[in-house]
């Protein structure tokens, strides 16, 4: 087993061969690889920025879709409100109003007057006004009251009881009460 023999001409070739090799292994990796690293970075940066984007892009179509239900929930309980109120001036309206649901309530001799009314100074309530009543209940019982009170706020959205003073009677079972109230009502 014996190596052949390599003369100085051929150790030249092997070695002029190996330095080749490796001027083309740098030549391949700074010219075709380096370029090529470079360009693949460039684009996964800006595939990384445009999915960025597209995700934003996305909770922005989600965001809309919520205030476009929001808008239609809002129109929808706005037309409500609105065909709560009727027509004509609320003096002329509340007090028979307010009789008649006391009434069905089995408290009898309601009267409501008007204590006063003012505007929203904020410019997107602007069409609306406050009216405070007052709602004199000269004969109620305590549960009956209680139910109707109850029933009141929740069938009138736009109604809500603010102050109620008892005075009791000398009969135990009645009172007289007074409730101050407060309604929201749309210009006409």
């Amino acid at each position: 087993m014996n190596a052949p023999k390599l003369n100085k001409d051929q150790i030249q070739k092997i070695v002029l061969s190996v330095m080749g090799f490796i001027f083309l292994l740098y030549v391949y990796s700074n010219f075709f690889l380096g370029p090529l690293q470079r360009s693949r970075a460039s684009m996964v940066a800006t595939m990384q920025e445009k999915q960025k984007k597209l995700d934003h892009s996305k909770e922005d179509l989600q965001r809309a879709a919520a205030l476009e239900q929001q808008a239609k929930n809002a129109t929808t309980r706005f037309a409500s409100f609105k065909a709560l109120i009727p027509e004509g001036a609320p003096i002329a309206w509340f007090p028979p109003r307010m009789k008649l649901f006391f009434a069905n309530q089995q408290i009898d001799r309601a009267g409501a007057r008007l204590e006063g009314s003012t505007g929203f100074k904020q410019p997107e309530l602007a069409n609306w006004n406050r009216y405070n009543w007052i709602i004199d209940l000269p004969q109620a019982e305590y549960a009956t009251l209680g139910k109707a009170i109850a029933e009141l706020e929740n069938t009138e959205p736009l109604l809500s009881i603010t102050h109620v003073t008892i005075h009791t009677q000398p009969d135990a079972q009645f009172q007289q009460v007074t409730l101050a109230a407060t309604n929201y009502i749309l210009k006409k």
